[in-house]
């Protein structure tokens, strides 16, 4: 029921002013006790409220995807664990399990295409996980992503190939944990909004991505917008947005 036919009902006496504000409440809001679903967010944000799932049990997660599905809408689940996907694969047989970013996602209607492209650029191997959670994200959110893995600086000449595909796109999410150098390098070669995410990837000194952090921070290369440690989730958000809104220049 849609916020003009609540209003109708209240016009002919069919409900009270009471029962209207309950209907009007669960437009926006769907209270599970243990969690509160926020059903307006899409329309605010472009983006569904996002389940995030590290210290959820299985049940409760299974428990909101309904609510969510049930309101139409689609679900992006981030941080899942194997053993949670196995609990709510039972009651959601057509979530789609990404191993490498730990997502689910569960498409109950296709989002507004949108043919602008987002680049992942990753360091190493290593950091692939962060990346694919960009990805996924951005990929949600109806962007097109072109990913280009394991280019990092101590083979610098692995990035130059990949330039004719860096400069189609119009936002690049670049992840890299040890010293955390290759967003100013691609900064240094692109005309694009770069997004760089540090990674929890490297030896002791990394400071489970502290020193990447720092190192984005403190870029000479002017443009680069720095999110927080292995989050790759913000990142594709940023990105596909980006992309939505940017004009590209070929």
């Amino acid at each position: 029921m849609i916020l003009i036919d609540i209003l109708r009902e209240i016009q002919s006496g069919k409900i009270s002013a009471i029962q209207a504000a309950k209907l009007i409440d669960g437009m926006y809001e769907r209270d599970l006790g243990f969690a509160r679903i926020d059903l307006d967010r899409h329309k605010r944000c472009g983006l569904p409220e996002v389940i995030y799932c590290s210290g959820k049990t299985g049940r409760q997660i299974v428990l909101i995807m309904a609510a969510m599905i049930k309101a139409g809408h689609n679900i992006l689940a981030t941080r899942v664990t194997p053993e949670q996907y196995k609990i709510i694969k039972k009651t959601h047989r057509r979530a789609v399990y990404n191993t490498l970013a730990g997502t689910i996602t569960l498409i109950t209607k296709r989002p507004p295409a949108n043919d602008a492209q987002v680049g992942i650029i990753c360091a190493g191997t290593s950091d692939i996980p962060v990346a694919e959670e960009a990805a996924v994200t951005a990929e949600f959110m109806g962007a097109r992503v072109e990913r280009i893995y394991d280019v990092g600086v101590a083979g610098l000449h692995r990035i130059f190939k990949h330039l004719p595909v860096l400069k189609k796109s119009r936002a690049l999410v670049v992840v890299a944990g040890m010293e955390g150098a290759l967003p100013s390098v691609v900064g240094g070669l692109i005309d694009r909004p770069i997004i760089a995410v540090p990674t929890s990837i490297g030896y002791g000194t990394n400071l489970k991505g502290f020193a990447p952090l720092l190192a984005m921070l403190n870029s000479c290369v002017p443009g680069i917008t720095v999110v927080n440690i292995d989050n790759g989730f913000s990142a594709g958000v940023a990105a596909a947005m980006i992309a939505k809104t940017g004009v590209s220049r070929q």
